[in-house]
């Protein structure tokens, strides 16, 4: 299922404080961006502990409970977990991953709040999660009769959220300043293959491995455990990121002209990480009309065609990252600067072709 209209993490908060009180709610997002820890934040702020059922781990009998006599009749007996006195929230991770039975045994409690002859106490409330089919998780077609007994919200991950988040969890700070500066590598979309990819849950599985490791882990290890958690490009970048700060050799100061490009053959980690930060660069700081330019941004365009110069010098295809489109095929940077380009680096623009 997907929806055009989504919601951030900071904005999930408010949506299920006046809708999750009158109905259930089902949160669709793709893995990793933190649907679970979001449901259980919110239970807390009200004040409810947190029951959470996983679909994929239970069985239709898990939520109907057993049969039991009394007074010569039978009735079923609800699990403790569930039968509780006071209200709470039942959370219901991985819904749409269960077995068709299972759904099916959802039902009643999602609609009337009520197993057998248990019914969930006043002030109760239900919210549902999983994944979509598209995202390459276990996630099976939910059936129209419990896909029409949940209002459906669809969570996106939101860099500016999840920076405001980390600042105050303890987020290793290589983490934290490398998505300051490259918030798109935040998540990317699952891949088909079975490899690591970026997601806000393996950026923190990463902060929580280099504070184990401390501040002396070597370049290796860093490597070996940005390889572990995130996208392969993701994790070069990374890589070249630490080796930068532990260096004192940055961007800005090849902007000011301070420092070169990085030419030794040991360092292309670091050019090609310096071109990837240069055309972030390029694209905050440059307006999308000439006309609408300061002074000083038009000399950093003028700057930046002379850095380009250079480092199409040192590596030709780092040069050409740096003007490249999009997956698209459309352009990242202004037209007015790509005009420029075209015009003062016809070398650069050439090899482009």
């Amino acid at each position: 299922m997907h929806s055009a209209l989504t919601v951030t993490p900071a904005e999930l908060p408010a949506l299920l404080l006046h809708v999750a009180v009158v109905r259930p709610v089902f949160v669709w997002g793709p893995p990793g961006i933190g649907k679970s820890s979001l449901v259980r934040a919110f239970a807390d702020s009200l004040g409810l502990p947190c029951v959470t059922l996983v679909g994929t781990q239970l069985a239709a009998e898990d939520l109907i409970g057993v049969p039991e006599l009394r007074d010569g009749r039978s009735r079923f007996a609800p699990p403790e977990s569930i039968a509780r006195d006071e209200p709470y929230c039942l959370f219901l991770d991985e819904l749409n991953s269960s077995s068709p039975e299972v759904q099916k045994a959802f039902y009643s409690l999602i609609l009337d709040r009520r197993i057998g002859s248990y019914e969930l106490p006043a002030g109760s409330i239900v919210i549902g999660a999983g994944n979509r089919a598209t995202d390459n998780a276990l996630a099976r077609p939910m059936a129209s009769a419990l896909v029409n007994r949940l209002v459906h919200v669809h969570l996106r991950a939101s860099a500016t959220d999840w920076l405001a988040w980390a600042a105050g969890a303890g987020v290793h700070p290589w983490v934290r300043d490398y998505l300051t500066e490259r918030p798109d590598q935040l998540w990317v979309a699952p891949p088909n293959t079975e490899e690591a990819f970026s997601t806000p849950r393996s950026w923190h599985m990463l902060s929580d491995a280099l504070h184990s490791f401390g501040d002396d882990v070597d370049e290796t290890t860093v490597r070996l455990l940005a390889g572990g958690t995130l996208t392969g490009q993701h994790a070069a970048g990374f890589a070249a990121y630490v080796k930068t700060v532990r260096h004192r050799y940055g961007l800005d100061a090849i902007v000011r002209g301070d420092a070169g490009w990085p030419r030794a053959p040991h360092d292309r980690d670091l050019l090609y990480f310096f071109a990837e930060a240069f055309r972030a660069r390029l694209v905050k700081e440059l307006p999308a009309s000439r006309e609408h330019a300061s002074p000083a941004v038009r000399d950093f365009s003028i700057r930046a065609k002379g850095l380009l110069v250079e480092l199409a010098e040192i590596s030709l295809e780092c040069a050409q990252l740096v003007v490249a489109t999009d997956d698209d095929g459309m352009p990242v940077l202004p037209a007015w600067f790509l005009v420029e380009v075209t015009r003062d680096l016809p070398r650069l623009v050439a090899a482009r072709a």
